[in-house]
């Protein structure tokens, strides 16, 4: 398995700033209507923060699968089926792209069908949703609240811990509260880490890149071979190499070579991941959903 290979020490991360936002947010929780949590298609549980879903849990809660561009869309659905199977909200977008925003305003105003009624009784149909929006680091937070509002008003970027406060956006019909990204304390199991740590949620400053090459080439081997082969163009003897000559075949086939002929595998780890990241492997899931009691007698009726 891809942990095998990541060593648990390096892979912890929690700057102060993380503490400071989940005060926030239990401060603020009871100013809002309910909570949008962003996660990331391509590892929707990893990406699911027990903290913030401790938090959170009094308020409507609508989950957003973003980055869905970059997922396997057959086991997007899946996922989809498994929150709703759990009585949640759930929808699938990519932030980037603008008809995200209109289905996620949609399933929003799905979610509050009984506060809006109890406005509307009181006439206030008027009043504004407020909808606190979080999730973890390099989810895409900001950039869906900036898509969201048609505009650049959150700060975003493209690596982990950039926003650091929270920032009320107002939008015709909602005022969004972004809440800086947040991981937990302790991650629960290794696999977690190193899925956040493939997705960029964890300063790759602080991670073993060539670690973090191996592990992700051979999950990723064990789940979409085909993927990974036609991508470096692998023969099937080297598909079966381990993962640290494989790294080093692939840095050789795109000349990644130093002095003697020797392949630079810091530079080819680094490409291996940034090609992952950007789906230049096509559109990969890292988990599968756990199967449900619930789901299984859907499919015996099918």
């Amino acid at each position: 398995m891809s942990q095998e290979f990541v060593n648990r020490q390096n892979i912890q991360w929690f700057p102060g700033h993380m503490t400071k936002t989940l005060r926030m947010m239990e401060a603020d929780i009871r100013n809002v209507d309910a909570v949008l949590q962003l996660l990331d298609a391509r590892i929707p549980l990893s990406s699911l923060n027990p903290e913030i879903e401790r938090i959170t849990a009094s308020k409507p809660h609508l989950y957003v699968l973003n980055k869905a561009d970059l997922a396997d869309p057959a086991i997007t659905e899946q996922w989809i089926r498994y929150f709703k199977s759990a009585g949640a909200g759930c929808v699938a977008i990519s932030a980037k792209q603008k008809g995200g925003a209109a289905a996620v305003k949609k399933a929003i105003l799905k979610e509050l069908t009984e506060l809006t009624a109890k406005r509307a009784s009181k006439g206030m149909t008027g009043a504004r949703i407020r909808v606190m929006v979080v999730g973890i680091p390099n989810v895409g937070t900001s950039t869906f609240i900036n898509t969201f509002a048609g505009a650049a008003r959150a700060k975003a970027a493209d690596k982990p811990g950039v926003t650091r406060g929270k920032q009320w956006v107002t939008v015709e019909g909602f005022d969004l509260l972004d809440m800086p990204g947040v991981l937990w304390k302790k991650f629960d199991t290794l696999e977690i880490a190193t899925n956040l740590a493939f997705i960029g949620s964890i300063k790759d400053d602080i991670l073993d890149i060539e670690e973090l090459a191996m592990g992700l080439i051979s999950q990723v081997r064990e789940i979409y071979p085909e993927q990974l082969a036609a991508r470096y163009k692998l023969s099937d003897e080297e598909m079966r190499l381990e993962p640290w000559p494989l790294v080093e075949a692939i840095g050789r086939r795109r000349g990644m070579l130093v002095s003697g002929g020797e392949v630079n595998t810091e530079r080819a780890s680094i490409m291996l991941v940034d090609e992952f990241r950007a789906s230049k492997w096509g559109r990969i899931s890292l988990e599968r959903p756990p199967r449900r009691r619930d789901m299984e007698d859907e499919d015996d009726l099918e």
